[in-house]
């Protein structure tokens, strides 16, 4: 970046907002300020209000007919949709904010709306990418990028901006190690050189820490939203830490509970690759060749790093995309009497049998609300009424979703999203679960509550595939990895 930018103060006097769909507020009474130029990492446990406060900020929660709000959300003593330019954001899921075709365009989107030369623009584009260390052309089709990827060039276009102040929902959710660092050190240089406000949520707490100097972590109490801290970061996690990690706050030096190492060795494989290689277009292979087995009562952790074909990987052995080459077969514990290549199965078929739950959770949500999501999948096997609503309501309650069976799950956090997956993968009962990224956007209670039911089914004989960049995920779950390259 060559020049400044004026850093923003952002401000919420008792504001609230609260979803058309939904009776619950999901924050309400918010008071905080935020000065010039502060570094401010924001916590709270899943459903808090973290990623609703930072889309008010950002003018993007909608008008009067997607929700009703109260107080003032001000940024830089003006209404953020006043504020034109001086705030940019990086939401949780990277592919609502991949608007273009191609990198170059989409980096440049931003800056066009603003009105900037078009010299500068490309100027802009190519230093912005550099500094989140994208190397993708700019003519490249922003489809063909991984998730990871989506999320650097997210970034690339908000600092392209240069805007007055800097919000980062989870950036480095689904990076790798690597990755993670080189966003975080990105985000680091730009605001050394621009000095913008920051304010970024994050569970990964110990790679932010370095760069904040202020910690605010929000609670949820009958009477609305509370600010349980607020300080430097020595002050809230240092002095505090035991009692913010006993309400799901991450808190470095207090890790969740995990459950015991399975208590058997693991059983029959179900499914076999062979000579596997994986592609998303055909005629492209990115990764492989394999030979693996899947096997009862075991987990088996795919890892490596972003765009090496992970996702890809999960989806072929869930019988979701074909083989590129070699083949992959479900033994007759798992087939039940259907063709061996899972991807010629029905839908019907893999209900039952193979469930996934993808990387983003928008990608698979189909209802109007949180209990009929999670009776899809009951429905379509044709179940009684009777036995799908003892199915739903006891993942309901097992996921912590129960307050929320009426909402519209577009309305959920990211970690509620997650865990609304999950509990709709599991409604069907299938023998054996693709998980891509299961843990994303946890507090530290409901991941230590999501990996300890993933152990349940584990060691109750369910097939568990787990492709996570969280290796506390794969430790904990004692998985047998395999790393794609």
């Amino acid at each position: 970046m060559s020049a400044l930018t004026t850093p923003a103060t952002l401000e919420a006097r008792g504001w609230g907002w609260r979803y058309a769909t939904r009776v619950r507020w999901a924050v309400r009474d918010v008071e905080l300020r935020i000065e010039p130029g502060e570094r401010v990492l924001l916590l709270g446990a899943s459903g808090s209000g973290k990623s609703t406060l930072l889309q008010g900020f950002g003018g993007v929660l909608g008008g009067a007919d997607e929700g009703e709000t109260q107080g003032a959300l001000l940024v830089d003593g003006k209404p953020p949709t006043e504020a034109r330019g001086r705030v940019g954001m990086v939401l949780q899921d990277p592919d609502t904010q991949t608007i273009l075709a191609r990198v170059g365009d989409d980096v440049a989107f931003g800056c066009e709306n603003l009105g900037v030369p078009r010299d500068e623009i490309w100027q802009r584009v190519r230093q912005a990418l550099d500094a989140v260390e994208l190397d993708a052309a700019l003519d490249r089709s922003t489809a063909a990028l991984s998730g990871g990827q989506k999320q650097r060039l997210a970034l690339a276009g908000v600092l392209a901006m240069r805007p007055g102040a800097i919000l980062l929902d989870e950036p480095t959710a689904n990076l790798d190690p690597q990755g993670v660092q080189d966003v975080r050190d990105a985000v680091a240089a730009a605001l050394d050189v621009s000095g913008a406000t920051l304010v970024v949520i994050e569970h990964r707490i110990d790679v932010w820490l370095p760069l904040v100097t202020r910690v605010i972590v929000l609670g949820a109490d009958p009477g609305g939203t509370v600010v349980l801290a607020d300080g430097s970061p020595d002050e809230v996690l240092g002095a505090r830490g035991a009692e913010l990690a006993a309400s799901g706050v991450w808190v470095p030096g207090h890790p969740p509970a995990t459950p015991p190492a399975p208590s058997r060795p693991p059983g029959e494989p179900l499914l076999g690759a062979r000579g596997l290689t994986v592609s998303r277009r055909r005629g492209l292979a990115v990764a492989g060749p394999f030979d693996l087995d899947v096997r009862a009562g075991e987990a088996l952790g795919v890892t490596g790093a972003n765009g090496a074909g992970k996702s890809t990987l999960g989806l072929t052995l869930a019988g979701l995309i074909p083989a590129e080459n070699g083949r992959v077969s479900a033994l007759p514990a798992l087939a039940a009497g259907e063709k061996s290549d899972p991807f010629r199965w029905s839908s019907r078929a893999l209900l039952t049998r193979i469930a996934t739950v993808m990387q983003t959770p928008e990608h698979q949500l189909l209802a109007k609300t949180v209990r009929d999501e999670l009776s899809v999948g009951p429905r379509a096997l044709k179940l009684p009424e009777p036995e799908i609503a003892v199915r739903v309501d006891d993942l309901l309650e097992r996921l912590r979703l129960t307050a929320l069976a009426g909402a519209n799950p577009y309305t959920l956090s990211g970690g509620e999203k997650r865990r609304l997956t999950v509990a709709a993968a599991l409604a069907t009962r299938p023998r054996m679960l693709v998980l891509d990224e299961p843990t994303f956007g946890q507090d530290a209670t409901t991941w230590a509550e999501l990996v300890g039911l993933i152990a349940r089914l584990r060691d109750e004989g369910t097939a568990v595939v787990a492709i996570s960049h969280d290796e506390a995920v794969l430790d904990a779950l004692h998985a047998r990895r395999i790393e794609v390259r």
